[in-house]
């Protein structure tokens, strides 16, 4: 019997907070958007479309790079304040790669480290296993 690997996401769309669930303690790990404020404003003040061009593509890499991360775990929780969770949870949805995980997603306000914490350890205690 393997191991039904848990991740729960506290994500924005600037950068998303990747909790694993395990028995014992949960750690945190960081990955941020490329596209930062500063990016905004030299872009802006160029073009708006060429900022819009570069936030669209610089989103698409950081979705790539979290959804590189959810194939390695069975469940995941997508959760934060902003559209960012659906907007990962619509890429990776009708992808053959992520058919046998099971994706989560719920809103939730901006929240310190330990509250994210208990977010995940709530929402994966309370799960039933097949």
């Amino acid at each position: 019997m393997t191991t039904d690997k848990k991740l729960g996401i506290w994500m924005d769309n600037a950068n998303a907070h990747l909790m694993e669930f395990s028995n014992e303690t949960i750690e945190t790990k960081m990955l941020d958007s490329n596209f930062t404020h500063q990016d905004r404003v030299e872009s802006l003040s160029k073009s708006e479309k060429g900022m819009h061009n570069k936030e669209q593509h610089e989103q698409t890499a950081y979705y790539k790079k979290l959804s590189e991360v959810i194939r390695n775990y069975n469940e995941v929780l997508l959760f934060g304040p902003t559209n960012a969770k659906d907007e990962l949870y619509n890429t990776v949805k009708d992808n053959p790669l992520f058919k046998d995980i099971a994706i989560s997603v719920l809103p939730a306000d901006k929240m310190t480290e330990n509250q994210e914490h208990a977010f995940v350890r709530d929402y994966f205690s309370t799960q039933k296993t097949a």
